[in-house]
């Protein structure tokens, strides 16, 4: 049977130890998550906008196109996806739908924030508005694995509204939610003093490191010492372009695709082709163990490379 582990597993298996949570934004970006051995990844709503609107998150994602890529991730993943639904596409009901749909489709946490909309995102809702939507989303996912996190857009940098989103995390928790986390949070001070007004369990969104040097502004020693347990942070997208436009530029300027063949410093795959990084053998050889006979997998007639070495494999059986 597949054992793919539900996030609640995960944290209690860390005992309280912080660790980093990669954003993604479709299979393939969470695919690269698995292969790394990170155990946990997220769906970012402004990324997921920009692979599947071709622009910002300016709240044109809705509730379908983000139960659509849940599925498809979830469904081909061995590790537990977090959900970020954002403001929940609406009041109550609307949060209370949403919930029930994403976790049918899979995930294994919801993230709501309580800003008024997505083209206002940096207002705050009303405190009771707010909590409105938090008891929405408890008494939906009750019965289920998924989880609750309740998310603030709070800013530190202002002494009353860091009060305030402290004290609505703390409420938000006490109704249900499983574990909070202000957004803004971008400094280890700033860290110190949420840890001082929230004591639950909490995430550190987006941990940044300096420019110049790539020392971690935080690292994962210290949150866990102020009761973070994990830690999200965003390089999928950025490192996807990073190769794109490496590569894409390159064969523009050659009018060959030489330089692909030549560079692959991550998988050491001499190919244009990533399909061997998704592992079709495992594929045909679960096909083969219920046809009984030996189909190969090819591509326009060539074999594909073997999965490279020194990467996580997980059971394809976690990934149907």
């Amino acid at each position: 049977m597949p054992s793919k582990k539900t996030l609640r597993q995960i944290l209690d298996e860390r005992k309280g130890q912080c660790f980093l949570v990669p954003c993604v934004y479709d299979c393939c970006s969470n695919h690269a998550v698995e292969m790394c051995g990170f155990p946990v990844s997220l769906l970012s709503g402004g990324e997921l906008s920009i692979a599947m609107n071709g622009c910002i998150d300016y709240g044109f994602t809705n509730l379908t196109d983000m139960e659509w890529i849940v599925s498809r991730i979830t469904q081909t993943s061995s590790i537990p996806l977090i959900c970020d639904i954002e403001d929940g596409f609406g009041g109550p009901l609307a949060v209370y739908r949403a919930a029930r749909r994403l976790v049918m489709a899979g995930a294994a946490a919801i993230q709501l924030e309580d800003a008024s909309d997505m083209e206002e995102s940096t207002n705050i809702l009303p405190r009771e508005e707010y909590l409105a939507k938090v008891r929405a989303a408890v008494e939906a996912l009750k019965g289920s694995d998924c989880m609750l996190i309740a998310r603030t857009n709070a800013d530190p940098n202002n002494p009353e509204e860091m009060k305030e989103g402290c004290e609505r995390l703390n409420e938000a928790m006490r109704l249900g939610a499983d574990l909070a986390m202000m957004v803004k949070v971008s400094t280890y001070e700033q860290a110190v003093e949420m840890s001082r007004l929230v004591p639950g369990p909490k995430i550190f969104a987006d941990v940044r490191a300096n420019p110049e040097t790539g020392e971690p502004y935080c690292t994962m020693e210290q949150l866990t010492e102020l009761g973070f347990v994990m830690c999200s942070t965003h390089f999928t997208m950025k490192a996807a372009m990073e190769g794109m436009l490496e590569h894409g530029r390159e064969n523009f300027k050659n009018q060959s695709v030489g330089y692909t063949f030549t560079h692959a410093p991550a998988s050491g795959i001499k190919s244009f082709s990533a399909s061997s990084m998704f592992d079709p053998q495992s594929y045909m050889e679960l096909e083969n163990s219920f046809t009984m006979k030996n189909k190969k997998y090819t591509i326009v007639g060539n074999n594909v490379e073997d999965y490279p070495e020194g990467w996580v494999r997980p059971d394809i059986r976690d990934r149907l």
